[in-house]
């Protein structure tokens, strides 16, 4: 980058503060994206790293007025390369922008966009609170968390991110700043430009800052392993858990292999060994009598489809073990797998489209692995890639993604558009759809400088 610019930027967050050389930026430049869909990053790009909001918006205005691109970095666990700078331009890490205070009276947590995940659950840990919703990996930072409205296993009974978020302070593409929302639970104040700024995968602006709401501590949680001798008798029962005892905290679909690969990895073990197709249940009450008695109801529903015996894990020690080895499955595809598919159905739909799923595997003669989020129907469908063979994995990913929406569904509930999704969206959304879209992002952003490239075509 221009020596110019470069000194210019040093001059705004300090000269410690921003890195020039390829070298000592490489783990800027990814994510983790299946290896084989992640674009390439940019040549000409410089990192910063501010330390506050007036630093980030004096960032801002300088790239608003050179027309240089700037890419808002988090913790880099996205699926979908919206943090990847494709541009040449400016990289904003905000990891030094990492305080977080607890508002024990407003069960609230104020915390930067490089708070991570682990540091929020621990912060509202030590004030006796809690932010059970879990979106995803701990090392996710607040700031990626709102751009990409991150969902995770418990947003069956929780919601996604943006169902938790009261105020966000956000940086223009011009380097203004706005503050949203407030520490109230309802605003009906003009359009909702906060609830925009959710999802937006920072291509808006740039969230700084978030106020998030915490809740008290569930009393008493267990974890139930449920197995099958087939996928379609596990998702089959989803339905009626919701209908006849409510939303658990999560409700998760494993298949064997996997998790016993997962365990393997992570020098472990899975602790059942029936079964090839697995519901990985988490109830979460009150008291422990009260966990008991939903686990039982569950179980109950859950033999109605299978014969096998339902697993209960009560130490928190065990359920830990449990959920670590879910984390992990991803890790141990990423290396063998072409993509990684977020599609959403309705619950009702969930057994047809893995029926679908089933026959899209053997037309094509390519594994499908499925697992993820079956409580509230988003389910990961990883295409594998084929050794000695090849595969159209664009109409493969066409049909899944045409199967889901002719159910009412949508081609991603969680992971985003990114900059591998781009060109989907002309396919599955109306032409009035995308030109509203295109239009608000031109009022926000004039030069098309916020993450040019990503979640809207250009």
């Amino acid at each position: 980058m221009d020596a110019a610019l470069v000194k210019a930027l040093e001059s705004i967050v300090g000269k410690d503060n921003v890195i020039t050389t390829r070298e000592r930026m490489l783990n800027y430049l990814s994510d983790e994206s299946p290896p084989m869909l992640e674009p390439k990053p940019a040549n000409d790009v410089v990192v910063v790293k501010p330390s506050g909001v007036s630093q980030v918006s004096a960032v801002l205005k300088f790239a608003n007025e050179h027309s240089t691109p700037v890419v808002a970095r988090g913790g880099g666990t996205g699926l979908v390369a919206g943090a990847v700078p494709t541009r040449d331009g400016i990289v904003l890490s905000f990891e030094r922008m990492n305080q977080i205070t607890i508002d024990k009276d407003n069960l609230m947590a104020i915390a930067g966009a490089g708070v991570t995940l682990g540091s929020l659950i621990e912060a509202a840990g030590r004030e006796e609170l809690a932010f059970p919703p879990h979106p995803g990996d701990e090392n996710a930072q607040v700031g990626g968390l709102v751009a990409t409205n991150a969902g995770g296993a418990r947003a069956v009974r929780h919601g996604v991110m943006r169902n938790h978020i009261r105020a966000l302070e956000v940086v223009l593409a011009t380097g203004e700043i706005l503050n949203l929302g407030g520490k109230v639970h309802k605003n009906n104040v003009g359009y909702d430009l906060m609830q925009l700024i959710i999802g937006s995968e920072g291509t808006l602006g740039i969230v700084t800052q978030a106020t998030i709401q915490l809740y008290a501590k569930s009393g008493s949680t267990l974890t139930l392993i449920v197995p099958y001798a087939n996928r379609r008798a596990a998702i089959a029962t989803v339905p009626r858990i919701l209908q006849q005892v409510g939303a658990p905290l999560a409700i998760e679909y494993v298949e064997k292999d996997l998790v016993e690969r997962s365990a393997k990895q992570l020098g472990t073990r899975w602790p059942v060994t029936t079964g090839d197709y697995y519901l990985m249940i988490i109830v979460a009450e009150a008291t422990r009598d009260e966990a008991l008695a939903s686990s039982l109801k569950i179980s109950e529903i859950c033999k109605q489809n299978t014969n096998f015996e339902v697993f209960a894990a009560e130490s928190q020690r065990d359920q830990d073990n449990i959920l670590k080895i879910r984390s992990n499955l991803y890790e141990v595809l990423r290396p063998e797998i072409y993509d990684i598919l977020d599609i959403v159905v309705p619950i009702s739909d969930l057994e047809k489209i893995v029926a679908v799923i089933e026959q899209l595997a053997a037309r094509y003669g390519v594994a499908l692995p499925v697992y993820g989020h079956a409580g509230d129907g988003n389910i990961h469908v990883h295409m594998m890639q084929k050794q000695g063979g090849k595969v159209d994995y664009e109409a493969l990913t066409d049909e899944i993604y045409r199967a889901a929406m002719d159910m009412g569904g949508v081609i991603t509930g969680e992971h985003g558009i990114g900059k591998t999704r781009t060109g989907k969206i002309e396919k599955y959304l109306g032409r009035t759809e995308i030109e509203l879209m295109k239009k608000i992002k031109g009022i926000f952003d004039t030069k098309n400088i916020l993450n040019p490239g990503t979640k809207v075509p250009e």
